[in-house]
């Protein structure tokens, strides 16, 4: 039986006591329950995301620009396949900061002037720091005209922690479109796609720098272990306040 300082606890001072344990927990079950419903939803999302990936890189390449304004429906479809012809301006490449391997280094976006008279920045893939210098990496310096194949890239946001970019060294620290755009000469601005294409690994440059095939295709997805850990907590809580109140009110005078 319960006692205080005054004698035997009745019922009605148990449930007294039982108010604010139930106000906190009244409380915290909704938030603990959007947030697994939440998860839910990231679930779907995320599965979609995985199947759409993966219908569009098991399709074969076809040609941005043919006919000439292909690329407006075939750059809507991420990781679509394609390939296109022109030729490299090397001299605008655009470096961002990249690791591949646990090694630090730059992924390569060169603009490709196409046949078609645009204008496609193409991740060329990775290269270590050591060949940062356009110079120490020359044989992948092709010249003249070229097919490219690879996977459309929609441009990336600024991430919240992302620095902004450092123009004057040439350093990007995400998929700025925008930005490397507005790096270009101003009569060429107009002309670039408003996309990017990661090229494929196959077939390498020569010398082997930048090295292809860079596009992260593992997306992770623990959303459902996020989901059972929040209703799993919910349930913890409302176990915890119910045998709480089962043993206050046990013990109590009626």
């Amino acid at each position: 039986m319960m006692m205080t300082a005054h004698g035997t606890v009745t019922r009605r001072d148990a449930l007294r006591g039982l108010l604010w344990p139930a106000v906190l927990t009244l409380a915290m079950l909704p938030i603990l329950v959007g947030l697994g419903v939440w998860q839910l939803q990231r679930l779907a999302w995320k599965e979609d995301l995985i199947a759409s990936i993966q219908a569009e890189i098991g399709k074969p390449p076809v040609p941005l620009e043919q006919p000439a304004d292909a690329w407006k429906e075939l750059g809507q479809h991420e990781y679509r396949p394609v390939s296109v012809t022109g030729h490299f301006r090397h001299g605008d490449e655009r470096r961002l900061f990249a690791s591949a391997d646990g090694a630090m280094g730059w992924h390569i976006y060169t603009p490709l002037e196409t046949e078609g008279g645009n204008i496609l920045f193409v991740n060329r893939g990775f290269v270590p720091d050591a060949l940062k210098d356009p110079a120490a990496r020359a044989a992948g310096e092709v010249e003249g005209q070229v097919t490219v194949t690879g996977l459309v890239r929609k441009p990336a946001a600024k991430g919240a922690f992302d620095p902004d970019p450092d123009t004057v060294h040439n350093v990007w620290y995400w998929r700025d479109l925008a930005g490397m755009t507005g790096s270009l000469p101003e009569a060429d601005r107009g002309r670039v796609l408003p996309f990017f294409v990661d090229a494929a690994a196959e077939p390498a440059n020569p010398g082997g720098w930048p090295k292809g095939g860079v596009t992260r295709l593992d997306i992770p997805n623990r959303h459902l272990e996020y989901v059972l850990t929040w209703f799993g907590l919910a349930a913890t809580l409302v176990a915890v306040f119910a045998a709480f109140a089962w043993t206050r009110l046990r013990d109590a005078r009626p």
